[in-house]
This record gives structure tokens, sequence and C-alpha cells, in this order.
């Protein structure tokens, strides 16, 4: 019996990027992120919106033009909220990076230990401690660049990214406010509420249980909580409703 080949070093690399890009592939945060904000938002405040106008009347007509009008209202809001903060963030970003440079100019010692420090407590020190300071220290953009990560925990937000953030979540915002609201274009109310809640339960379910299985945590657990979390607020609205119902005839 032949003993089987043993594989080169260029043949155990390449097999290496292959598990690394297909079997556990790194992920991009802040589109998921994006997306679970505007989606989970529009879902449930929308839900909350037809549950509560759906309580106080039987009239479909109504419920429809309630739960569009909080839906597009949600989109546009949650889009311009998500993009004016990340240009607040973009703005405290360059306020820190300027006081930064001012400080290099001003009390550059200082600077050069705080340097140090950051990674004197990840474990450097000695000589190869000095080396990492004199090699950060050596230009200041990528001094700078180092105290903003390192020390004030802030990267740089660029207008495109606010944009496309933004974009994400009304779009999103939409996509999760029409979930709660297609029921009542086919079902008479009573029906349409029932589903109307079952159908975004579960659409919160599979969002949490999907959260947490690209990130951490555990799947059930995370759709569950979710799903809870979200139904629970939105029930809010429907004893708003009750409280305002209008009698048949009225």
């Amino acid at each position: 019996m032949n003993p089987a080949p043993v594989p080169s070093s260029g043949d155990r690399a390449a097999l290496d990027v292959l598990i690394h890009r297909h079997h556990d592939p790194h992920r991009p945060g802040f589109a998921l992120a994006d997306v679970i904000l505007g989606g989970q938002d529009g879902l449930v405040n929308v839900l909350g919106v037809i549950l509560g106008v759906a309580a106080a009347t039987q009239d479909t007509h109504i419920i429809l033009a309630a739960g569009l009008a909080a839906t597009f209202a949600e989109s546009v809001s949650m889009g311009a909220v998500s993009y004016t903060t990340n240009q607040a963030e973009q703005a405290r970003y360059e306020s820190e990076r300027e006081r930064e440079y001012r400080h290099l100019h001003l009390v550059p010692a200082v600077e050069r230990e705080e340097i140090r420090s950051i990674y004197q407590r990840k474990g450097f020190e000695g000589a190869l401690l000095e080396r990492i300071v004199d090699t950060i220290t050596a230009d200041k953009d990528v001094w700078v660049a180092v105290m903003m990560s390192e020390e004030h925990q802030l990267t740089p937000i660029g207008r495109g990214r606010a944009v496309r953030s933004a974009f994400i979540v009304g779009l999103s915002a939409i996509v999760g406010s029409l979930i709660p609201l297609a029921p009542f274009v086919a079902l008479p109310v009573n029906v349409g509420m029932v589903v109307s809640v079952a159908i975004a339960a579960a659409s919160l379910f599979a969002v949490g249980a999907y959260k947490a299985h690209v990130t951490v945590g555990h799947v059930g657990r995370s759709g569950l909580e979710m799903a809870v979390i979200g139904t629970i607020s939105a029930m809010a609205g429907y004893v708003v409703g009750l409280l305002f119902r209008v009698a048949p005839g009225d």
C-alpha cells in the first residue's frame, strides 16, 4: 500500500486560503448593523401603528393609509438620522485628530510616552517596545493614526460611507415596515392583525437568529429575544388603539 503523498508547502498554502475564504470568511459588520437597525425599527414601529389603528377602527383603508404614511416617514427619518449620526462621528474624529496634531507639536515627549504605555499594556517590553515606539513616532501621520485608533477608539467615516449607510438603513426600514402591513391588503382586519403579528414575530426571530449566526451568540436565544422585545414594543400601539376604539356606526 502506497503512503499518502505529502502536500507541498505551496499546496498547503493554497488549502489554507481556500479554507479561509470559503469556510470561515470575514463578514462586513457595518452593513449588517444598518440592515438590522432599519429593518427592526421600521417593522416594530409600523406594526405598532397599524395595530393601534386597527384596534380603533375596522376600516382597512385607514389602516393601510396610516401604515404607508408611517412606512415612508420612518424610512426617510431613519436614513436621515443615520447620515447625521455618521457625520457627527466624523466631525468628532476630525476634531480629535487636530487636537492630537497640536499635542504632537506642543508636547511630543508626553505623546511619545502615551504610545509606549499603549504597547506596554499589550505586553511589549524592552528593546522590542522601543523599536515599536521609534517606528510609530517617526511619522507624524502614523503616530496620530495610532493615537486615534488605540487611545480614542475612533475610526474615520467618509461621506460616501455615511450616504451608503443612510441608504441601507432607509431601504431596510421600508422593507421591514411593509412586512406587517402586507396581510391587511387581502385579509379582514381581525384576521390581518393576527397574521401581521405572527409574520412580524417570525421575521424578527429570523433576523435575531441570523445576527447570532454571523456574529457571536446562541441562534435560538437571540432570535427569541428580538421577537419578544419587538412584539411587546409593538403591542403598546394596540393598547393605545383600544383606548380610542370607535364603535361601529359612530
